[in-house]
């Protein structure tokens, strides 16, 4: 397939770049990583850089940075590159111009990354789902299916992206500075990050990590990587043809997709294996994917739906094992820190952060039981001499002392 990827030596670049626009995207970008290597080495003399990177922007000269690789180990093993702040700003810049136009052209049916559509909205939607009989009652008869893509991040096809893509802003986006956004797209989209990086930790932290999860494995010209803000909406993009297929091919009215994971749910089974079929069919001629062989779910809907960490079932939803497992390591960390000394303010603070962000998510679901056996039970006592529990077990703060008060002073006569 022979593709124009824009931004060659012999292209003009009479395009503009808004200084606020990047501003914007940089301030963006630094939010929430301001404690980051990266970010403080570039709030250091941020408006010099940011001037540099206007200029590489507008004569075509930007190029991606080499990417940071290393392997996490929670909530799953998994593979992140991390690109360099300067190319985070650059990602927001892009985003910032079409992720607008993305979010009307994008279906109802997909949750990842997408501003008031995250993992509690599509828990919500699945769960209406399940609850489609009168007046919101749960349907009996539904059955449900989940599947899941292989390797999907590390088998997407970048020449099938970026001439989707390009078709698509050619098509909608109606700036005046579409040659150089779509240019800026092409560097990213063909970026060999695998090549383009630095390993951050010895190789055999890649131990156990499955081929089909690592881009370092990738096929000829496929893959993008995780970490990236581009990677989670440009995914989104590459699978919404999905979503239209089954939407409006297949009939299905009860679906969603968080990523590459995504639920139908239908009152006859056979529906639902026709459909597995029909989608396998659709993902390898349409868009060189394969489905996942042993990760296929179809149930009864009266036996619960796993899906975004929760057990979704009639009238109620639980949290799933893996959240749980997470919350009870968390616990018992902290539990050790308490044995190998008292904390400091640090300490306290990274404790109260922690665990009422796990309580947070908690506290959506029938947890209180959990939420109480944890603090309760598993929690080392001696955190409540800093801490007290409150909402219901949904919220931990510190405990404010009474000042001492000063000794009265005594007269000399």
């Amino acid at each position: 397939m022979q593709l124009q990827v824009w931004g060659t030596e012999t292209d003009s670049h009479p395009y503009k770049v808004d200084a606020g626009e990047l501003f914007e995207a940089y301030r963006q970008c630094r939010r929430s990583k301001r404690n980051k290597a990266s970010a403080m080495a570039f709030e250091v003399d941020y408006e010099e850089k940011l001037y540099e990177l206007h200029e590489l922007l507008e004569s075509g000269q930007w190029t991606p940075s080499p990417s940071l690789a290393f392997v996490v180990r929670r909530p799953v093993l998994r593979e992140i590159f991390a690109a360099d702040f300067r190319d985070r700003v650059v990602h927001h810049w892009l985003m910032n111009k079409v992720n607008p136009l993305l979010e009307r052209y994008f279906t109802e049916d997909s949750f990842a990354c997408r501003p008031y559509r995250g993992t509690h909205y599509g828990i919500a939607r699945m769960y209406q789902y399940m609850h489609s009989g009168p007046e919101g009652q749960y349907n009996p008869r539904l059955h449900v299916l989940k599947m899941d893509i292989s390797g999907f991040f590390m088998n997407i096809d970048r020449a099938i992206l970026y001439k989707g893509i390009s078709l698509w802003l050619s098509a909608y986006y109606r700036g005046g500075d579409l040659p150089l956004v779509v240019e800026v797209l092409s560097k990213i989209i063909f970026n060999d990050a695998a090549s383009n990086c630095i390993r951050r930790g010895k190789r055999r932290n890649w131990k156990g990590l499955p081929r089909n999860k690592s881009l370092f494995h990738s096929p000829e010209g496929c893959g993008l990587p995780i970490g990236n803000l581009t990677s989670q909406i440009l995914a989104n993009f590459y699978l919404h043809p999905l979503d239209v297929f089954v939407r409006g091919r297949l009939g299905i009215a009860c679906y969603g997709r968080y990523v590459d994971d995504f639920v139908l749910m239908h009152e006859d089974p056979k529906v639902l294996l026709d459909a597995r079929e029909q989608i396998r069919e659709f993902l390898e001629k349409k868009l060189n994917l394969q489905l996942h062989p042993h990760k296929v779910y179809l149930q009864h809907s009266g036996h619960g739906l796993p899906f975004l960490g929760v057990i979704i079932k009639p009238g109620r939803i639980y949290v799933g094992p893996r959240i749980k497992s997470n919350f009870y390591q968390t616990i018992q960390r902290f539990n050790r820190q308490i044995r190998a000394g008292r904390p400091d303010a640090a300490g306290l603070n990274a404790f109260r952060q922690s665990i009422n962000s796990y309580l947070g998510l908690l506290k959506h679901y029938q947890s209180r039981r959990l939420r109480r056996s944890f603090l309760m039970k598993k929690l080392s006592g001696y955190w409540l001499n800093f801490f007290g529990i409150r909402g219901g077990y949904s919220k931990v703060v510190p405990l404010v002392r009474p000042a001492r008060r000063a000794p009265p002073r005594r007269l000399v006569c």
